[in-house]
């Protein structure tokens, strides 16, 4: 059928598919106006969307049918987003109709709410024909992200071409999507191995996409092995696993176990460097505790790759790697080998307490500085934050251990285990309440998003019970075993206690506490943050400071003490700068 006759019956406009073809992609032709009014939210949008769309879904695509359906979706007091979210989720009592209707919408339908809608069936419905026409309509920017989640079913290596194409303009990583696009491919395995994939040149994202438009999992596969696709590959799972992005992307990477098997199988190719030992001990910490741990493993699967990684580094060819460095050392060289070592005891050496509950202070690299020291919680055996929340990870250890919030009193009291990566505001957050009940402790009255980030109704969490003694225990433990941190880290944590505890040591320079921490650009300096009090009732902005305490060598308990004197002796608005 012709552009030409791809018209619906309501309107001479060009279909937003003739328009795609013409190979614009900057955006798409004005619309008309949608209903005028509040519209619809929550539950009576979707019930709105399901009674007005779900008989036409099941009947024939006649041109009077689809008139009928454009004009009650123009006139739906709903956000698209809500039109699509149904369409994914309600029930479809003829498929084969619904499949036909998607297809006549992606190809004649002349604004955004229609061919949405058709892309939502497709994605659900699609076949390898229905390919080329949602390609076409992911050159469109704002059909682009539905367009893709719908060939991501159909066609995976060309659903990530196409969101690279359309979402990669850095500098770093522009030339191998400009590459992979071109006829001829060039050898995929020399595109990677030369690509640099430094953890702040390449996101959660763009790293799966890379995985998946490559085909990762078979290019390990292949002999001979070539250590520096190796570690390339290696640096590409570990960036799926973060969770300093809106979801943990390796869960949605369907050859991510093959690809993690296959490189943990070949790792003994690598030259045992600090490099290569720290990428191999990231991708232990997440098979161990973080979202790797939920890939669908086969029976055992997970288990011996990590013991295989262990044996690995623990070899005597590696075992070198994880000796302290001198005393003389640079702070980031000596900081990087406390994680080495530290991680590597946790996730290979250290056993596991007998109750129901572990927690870990675990993080990866410190030369990646995207990534922040988390809290993890694993419940018989399986991460926690994850598994049930998946929009961030769970909270620094300074929120728990330090201040006692997990600790469980006869007094319920609810604690944010986890903040989605854009915030509460925006995503939501991962709450539980936390009491004593005689010789038990439960964490029950789960509050978190009603739909996990799949776009699946999230489940109801059950009321997880813990013996009392060992949840004690556990607790104790963790908060004792301060191995995690490191000399400017605490640093800071003894003086956010003390200037809590002694506020006047601020108040009378006219200041008052705002922060103090681990420097997030120079993680071997301590800031303290505060600000002018200003007179009241003053107006106008309030002077914010910050003192930047690099790392001399001291003893942390050392430099506290002598910042505590300084601030009690002299004003800090004297040797603070401004942010």
């Amino acid at each position: 059928m012709s552009a030409q006759e791809e018209r619906t019956a309501l309107t001479s406009r060009p279909s937003l598919y003739a328009y795609a073809l013409r190979g614009t992609s900057d955006a798409l032709p004005d619309e008309p106006p949608g209903p005028e009014g509040p519209g619809l939210r929550g539950p009576e949008a979707a019930a709105a969307v399901r009674a007005s769309l779900g008989p036409l879904l099941a009947g024939p695509d006649t041109p009077e049918a689809l008139d009928e359906l454009h004009r009650r979706l123009a006139e739906l007091p709903v956000l698209t987003g809500h039109v699509v979210s149904v369409a994914l989720s309600m029930p479809l009592d003829d498929e084969a109709a619904a499949r036909a209707i998607g297809r006549r919408l992606v190809r004649t339908g002349t604004t955004r709410r229609p061919v949405s809608l058709g892309l939502a069936l497709l994605r659900r419905l699609g076949e390898p024909e229905d390919v080329p026409s949602i390609v076409a309509l992911s050159r469109l920017r704002r059909l682009s992200r539905l367009a893709v989640t719908a060939l991501e079913r159909l066609d995976p290596r060309t659903a990530a071409l196409r969101w690279l194409d359309s979402r990669i303009r850095e500098a770093e990583l522009r030339p191998l999507v400009d590459a992979l696009l071109s006829d001829p491919v060039p050898d995929i395995r020399e595109l990677l191995i030369r690509q640099p994939l430094a953890a702040r040149s390449i996101g959660p994202a763009p790293a799966r996409r890379v995985a998946e438009a490559t085909g990762l999992a078979g290019l390990l596969a292949r002999d001979p092995v070539d250590p520096r696709l190796l570690a390339k590959a290696a640096r590409l799972l570990v960036r799926m696993a973060s969770q300093q992005d809106y979801e943990a992307e390796i869960l949605h990477y369907d050859g991510a176990a093959a690809a993690c098997e296959a490189l943990v199988r070949r790792a003994s190719v690598l030259p045992p460097t600090v490099e290569h030992a720290a990428v191999l001990l990231s991708l232990a910490v997440d098979l161990h505790s973080g979202p790797t741990h939920l890939l669908p493993w086969r029976d055992g699967q997970r288990e011996q790759l990590l013991d295989a990684l262990g044996a690995l580094l623990g070899s005597p060819a590696w075992a070198g790697l994880f000796a302290a460095p001198a005393a003389d050392a640079p702070p980031a060289v000596r900081r990087r080998a406390a994680w080495l070592t530290y991680t590597s005891d946790r996730v290979f050496r250290a056993p596991g307490p007998p109750g129901r509950l572990r927690i870990e202070v675990l993080s990866r690299d410190p030369a990646d500085l995207t990534e922040r020291v988390e809290t993890r919680f694993l419940i018989d055996g399986r991460p926690l934050v994850p598994e049930v929340f998946g929009r961030g990870a769970g909270h620094p250890p300074e929120d728990f251990l330090d201040t006692g919030a997990l600790r469980a009193t006869e007094e319920p009291r609810e604690v944010q285990l986890a903040e989605a990566w854009c915030t509460e505001g925006c995503c939501g957050a991962l709450y539980v309440t936390v009491v004593r009940e005689g010789g038990t402790v439960v964490w029950r009255d789960w509050r978190r998003p009603a739909r996990l980030p799949s776009g699946a109704p999230a489940p109801v969490l059950p009321a997880y019970r813990f013996d009392a003694a060992a949840y004690d225990a556990e607790l104790a433990r963790a908060a004792g075993d301060e191995r995690w941190s490191w000399p400017a880290r605490t640093t800071g944590r003894l003086l956010d206690a003390a200037l809590r505890k002694r506020p006047e040591l601020l108040a009378r320079w006219d200041a008052r506490f705002h922060w103090v921490g681990a420097d997030y650009r120079d993680p071997d300096t301590t800031a303290v943050w505060f600000r002018e009090t200003g007179a009241p009732g003053a107006d106008g902005p309030v002077s914010q400071f910050v003192w930047r305490l690099p790392d001399d060598g001291a003893p942390p308990d050392e430099r506290a003490a002598a910042a505590l004197d300084r601030l009690a002796r002299e004003d800090p608005r004297g040797y603070a700068g401004q942010p």
